[in-house]
């Protein structure tokens, strides 16, 4: 077992000092069918905690109408104004006129090649716009999120976006996702919890060898919060079709995340799994009185 610093986090969730908490989130939950498929099977039969929506995609309305037939199935919201996939595009929520600086020429969010291009133009005014209707689209269905997070934006990309992205979770009563342990600390120094390491982003890993890396890493995994951000599919002739040379990031996530192993190493190593919803009541307790 890895070692590490006490855990503020911890104290903050009233964990043990030398607690070990991890949240599995299933990002990109309504990208396709494949991808809802996927991730509803890695929540029920596997060690998945948690998932956040992408609520500009096409199957979106899919994976909510899921949501609201598994209430018990924990939730955040994937602010999306990256459009990663070259022959499967999405765009904003909001007219396009009144967010035209997250537009590309062709009228969809700018693809993920281009992100440098996107940040250096995207106005604060027009992100706010667009991550509140992404945010209303999900409460006007009487789902309730848990937090927020970024699709394919590291720490939402900008420190201004960043300080946006919390200032509407406090809005909202819900909490954030942090990439790095120092990015979190100004927040858990004003009473709110964040994970405390940086988050694995499991679609990073090299596909050769990466369930040895998973076992590996929930026996090292440091004392406090940590979090992966996983992005289990099923494997489908849909997402060959979308994503012909990175399909199999996909199906390798669901292969471990669903296993007997999984769940072995994590009861062994006395691993305590969470969602969102700690993070969130205290953030909910807390937050309005930070901002």
């Amino acid at each position: 077992m890895a070692q590490s610093q006490s855990s503020e986090t911890n104290r903050l969730l009233g964990y043990p000092d030398d607690a070990r908490l991890l949240i599995i989130n299933a990002d990109d939950f309504g990208r396709s069918h494949a991808c809802n498929a996927g991730i509803l099977r890695s929540l029920q039969e596997g060690v998945v905690s948690s998932t956040t929506l992408m609520v500009p995609c096409p199957w979106a309305l899919h994976a909510m109408q899921m949501l609201r037939e598994h209430p018990e199935i924990s939730f955040g919201v994937h602010l999306t104004v990256i459009s990663d996939v070259p022959l499967y595009r999405w765009g904003s929520l909001t007219c396009r006129e009144k967010v035209l600086s997250l537009i590309d020429e062709a009228g969809f969010f700018y693809s993920y090649e281009r992100i440098p291009e996107f940040l250096a133009q995207a106005k604060l005014s027009e992100l706010e716009v667009e991550f509140r209707a992404q945010i209303e689209a999900v409460l006007a269905t009487s789902l309730k999120p848990t937090h927020l997070d970024w699709h394919c934006l590291y720490n939402g990309g900008r420190a201004d976006i960043f300080e946006l992205t919390v200032k509407l979770a406090k809005a909202y009563g819900l909490a954030v996702r942090v990439f790095d342990r120092s990015t979190g600390e100004a927040l858990r120094r004003q009473g709110l919890p964040t994970n405390e390491h940086q988050v694995v982003d499991t679609f990073k890993l090299d596909i050769t060898g990466k369930l040895v890396w998973f076992a590996r890493a929930l026996r090292e995994l440091p004392i406090g919060l940590s979090e992966w951000a996983a992005h289990p599919a099923l494997d489908t002739p849909e997402i060959h079709a979308y994503e012909p040379e990175s399909w199999q990031a996909h199906s390798t996530d669901l292969d471990f995340l669903i296993s007997r192993e999984a769940r072995e190493i994590i009861e062994q190593e006395g691993i305590v799994l969470l969602d969102y919803k700690p993070l969130q009541q205290v953030w909910r307790e807390r937050g309005s009185s930070t901002t």
